[in-house]
């Protein structure tokens, strides 16, 4: 006996179809999303704890070393080269420590 509708079969295929792209776009998507999110959210993190790491240091040579780097002359200027130089280290250590796990995570 024939099919009453012929359109179920078709109706069936579009179904599959909607339900594959689904599986295939929107849900990685999604993860992607909060993927993203949780990076976006841990950089903010990163800079704020460095912000505050280097102007630790800075008040800590200014307020450490006493009347060192008083004056009006190039003295007063090294606390801020001092604290930038602290950041470059921290920065470097960083990037060190991503390399690290890159290759971890390529060459496993």
């Amino acid at each position: 006996m024939a099919n009453p509708n012929p359109l179920e079969g078709a109706q069936e295929i579009q179904s599959m179809l909607v339900d594959y792209a689904k599986q295939e776009t929107v849900e990685p998507l999604k993860a992607l999303g909060k993927y993203l999110g949780l990076g976006v959210a841990g950089a903010i993190f990163v800079f704020i704890g460095t912000f505050f790491m280097g102007l630790g240091v800075l008040r800590l040579v200014q307020s450490e070393t006493g009347d060192t780097f008083d004056g009006g002359n190039f003295a007063s200027t090294l606390p801020y080269l001092i604290a930038i130089a602290a950041l470059l280290l921290i920065l470097a250590v960083i990037f060190i420590l991503f390399q690290r796990a890159k290759k971890k995570v390529i060459q496993p």
